[in-house]
């Protein structure tokens, strides 16, 4: 089985390329030309950056995403982007479809932590910079002067980032700048899982309740793909940073098998569960009808499903645009923003922590 599992994610080339210097990259030249007329902005060899709406909400004065209800992230100080542009799943839910890669083990040259966050910063600037000179000063001064200055990384926006061969270093390297980081993965890589020392929000995607459908549902590459998750969740109920849970609802199709869903949770034990509902977009609609996105009553009937089965999480809040819904541990005391400050403080001062050491019940801003 430990062979079985073995992750072959192995270190090529270790280069950090020349601002515009292309070597052997991710992607063809078609993706690069579909991705940055979407606005993607690609990144050296293998990471790419995009502008979240929410970001856009939140310069407009029209509020942030979810993570900010939920969590106190500052959408327009937060980075969307990725260190890897392939991804191990192709799940029909995905928007993004077939616009990146599909590949079980990195390939191409790996560039350097530094290479990517500050040419992802100045990509993520750039394309700010429309917001000035807009008339959205008037409305929102203070977030247009602060947008520049990146406080939070969003590692979510495509791919599997987490393949990313150095990806404990740049966890690192965002914290030294004093920028939090927000980790997603689709549980088939449990080897770099093991690599992370320090994030302040790992995720784990979790789309199914059973076996058969998440196979019918992700369409992963790995034939062992079960269990590698099962081994992530393992892992995740170690770790002494924050951890979640998240579970993307689509009616008619995974929310059932409340059973299914409760053991893996409890397999995992993470700190927060988010449920999120599908949303009809992109390539997913050719997999998916209008249908099968869920109502908020529809979410919140499973959530109660689960809580029953689940007595040591509560309901904690919900973000209506988003369709999303936070369940946490009750044993922090409905303590869920993270306090930022105390976060760095503790990295900087290689204290060892647990996730309930920089929980806070009130909005710390990472400043």
């Amino acid at each position: 089985m430990e062979n079985k599992l073995k992750n072959k994610i192995s270190l090529k080339v270790i280069q950090s390329p020349e601002l515009g210097q292309q070597l052997e990259t991710q992607l063809t030249s078609n993706q690069q030309n579909s991705l940055k007329k979407q606005g993607y902005r690609l990144v050296g060899n293998h990471s790419a950056v995009k502008i979240c709406e929410w970001t856009r909400n939140m310069i407009r004065g029209k509020g942030g995403c979810y993570k900010f209800i939920f969590y106190g992230i500052r959408s327009h100080q937060c980075l969307q982007m990725t260190t890897s542009m392939f991804c191990a799943s192709r799940c029909k839910f995905c928007w993004r479809g077939q616009k990146a890669p599909v590949a079980s083990e990195w390939y191409g040259p790996i560039d350097s932590p530094e290479h990517i966050i500050n040419h992802s910063i100045d990509e993520h600037i750039k394309l700010l910079q429309g917001f000035k000179g807009m008339g959205f000063e008037k409305h929102n001064k203070k977030a247009i002067s602060e947008m520049k200055n990146v406080r939070h990384v969003a590692l979510s926006l495509t791919g599997e980032p987490i393949t990313y061969p150095l990806i404990n270093e740049i966890l690192k390297a965002f914290h030294k700048r004093k920028i939090s980081t927000f980790l997603v993965t689709n549980s088939q890589y449990p080897e770099q899982i093991k690599k992370i020392d320090k994030v302040t929000q790992l995720y784990l995607s979790i789309d199914a309740p059973n076996k058969k459908l998440m196979k019918k549902i992700d369409r992963p590459l790995f034939s062992d793909f079960w269990e590698r998750m099962l081994e992530c969740l393992d892992l995740l109920k170690t770790r002494d940073y924050r951890t979640c849970i998240r579970l993307t609802m689509i009616k008619n199709e995974n929310m059932c098998d409340v059973g299914g869903y409760v053991e893996l949770i409890k397999k995992g034990n993470p700190d927060f569960v988010e449920l999120k509902s599908y949303v009809w977009v992109g390539a997913s609609q050719g997999h998916y009808k209008v249908e099968n996105m869920p109502q908020m009553e529809d979410m919140k009937e499973f959530m109660k499903n689960l809580l029953e089965k689940l007595p040591e999480y509560e309901y904690m809040r919900e973000h209506i645009p988003s369709r999303a819904i936070l369940l946490m541990k009750k044993s922090l005391k409905k303590k869920c923003w993270i306090n930022f400050p105390k976060f760095t403080e503790m990295v900087e001062k290689g204290k060892k922590f647990k996730a309930e050491d920089y929980c806070s019940e009130i909005i710390q801003p990472n400043e």
